[in-house]
């Protein structure tokens, strides 16, 4: 493991939507996942906060001699950040892990809650789906904060550049998911 990796939590778990290689699926230990309004656009931005004794799932992938340009510009509006011993994980640790971050400093309060645009978290719950079954979705929902906004569906006209289509099953699954924590979708 001489190549760094990157640590995913959102978008970057649905394999489909990136050639990192080696991905494995990991944890990281002190971090939830939020919601967030951002002055970079009117959708929700997925982020990750500190919290004590927390822990989400995701996947890490490696960034070939270390080659962070195309990430990085893919990570517009977030910082690298390095999270080599919060990485929880069977077998071997890499020796160098990084995280993507919204900084605080482009949070805003913009008064209302912009919307999670449903074609992005399509694409995060089928990846996954993919990766731990149906209880990767579950522990999705339940290790991320910041659910009370709506969720634009733009599903028959995607909004989000890396939208995948989701097979019914899939489909079902986040339609019921949404349900169960009563999200208002408009």
């Amino acid at each position: 493991m001489n190549d760094p990796y990157f640590f995913g939590y959102g978008s970057l778990v649905n394999l489909s939507t990136h050639a990192y290689t080696d991905p494995k699926p990991a944890g990281l230990r002190g971090w939830r996942r939020i919601w967030l309004n951002t002055y970079m656009r009117d959708a929700a931005f997925l982020s990750i906060h500190p919290v004590e004794n927390a822990e989400i799932n995701g996947i890490i992938a490696q960034v070939p001699d270390a080659d962070w340009v195309a990430l990085d510009a893919r990570e517009t509006g977030y910082d690298r950040t390095d999270a080599t011993d919060q990485i929880v994980m069977k077998g071997v640790r890499p020796a160098d892990c990084a995280v993507y971050v919204v900084p605080r400093t482009r949070e805003t309060d913009i008064g209302q809650k912009s919307p999670i645009l449903l074609s992005y978290l399509d694409v995060v719950l089928q990846g996954f789906m993919q990766i731990y079954g149906n209880s990767g979705a579950d522990h999705f929902f339940a290790t991320t904060d910041g659910w009370e906004r709506p969720v634009q569906n733009d599903r028959t006209e995607p909004l989000y550049p890396r939208h995948r289509q989701l097979t019914d099953l899939e489909q079902k699954r986040v339609d019921a998911l949404l349900k169960d924590y009563s999200i208002e979708i408009i």
